[in-house]
């Protein structure tokens, strides 16, 4: 996992080929005019999942887990708070993972929270189980999942 500011995400575009695109489309998209939901971006490749709405409180949200996809998780609006476990710590399936959809849920609860405040992104590779939308449930958020396949060629 990786918590930092949009300005600093060339820094870590080593770790990914797919990771500069995303940067750009971060840069240059006005998200308060998209509605949410997906919107493609490059095929396949490159995603985002514009997520809106009350934060749900950290009861409330459950660990996730994607094997395909790496998460750039970027807080337009907020701010969030995304619980945090090592994947290989997880031992409680609610959610059998699904290949299909790349998606798995967990019933642990999280070693750490972080807070994700506007402007700032928390990264999540296959190995980080992560519960987004944690802030308390008097928070409004608006959110832009970057979804970058881990495979990107």
């Amino acid at each position: 996992m990786i918590l930092d500011r949009l300005e600093n995400l060339e820094r870590y575009f080593p770790l990914n080929a797919g990771f500069a695109a995303a940067c750009d489309y971060l840069r240059r998209t006005d998200f308060t005019k998209m509605s949410p939901g997906k919107h493609e971006i490059d095929g396949e490749r490159l995603y985002v999942m514009l997520n809106k709405g009350p934060g749900r409180g950290r009861d409330a949200v459950k660990l996730e887990a994607h094997q395909r996809y790496i998460d750039i998780q970027y807080t337009i609006e907020g701010p969030d708070e995304i619980g945090w476990r090592p994947l290989k710590a997880c031992r409680q399936v609610d959610t059998p993972f699904d290949a299909q959809k790349d998606f798995g849920l967990y019933a642990d609860r999280p070693e750490a929270w972080v807070a994700v405040p506007p402007g700032s992104f928390a990264i999540f590779f296959p190995d980080d189980a992560h519960a987004p939308m944690g802030a308390g449930t008097g928070c409004e958020l608006l959110k832009a999942v970057m979804k970058v396949a881990v495979d990107w060629r």
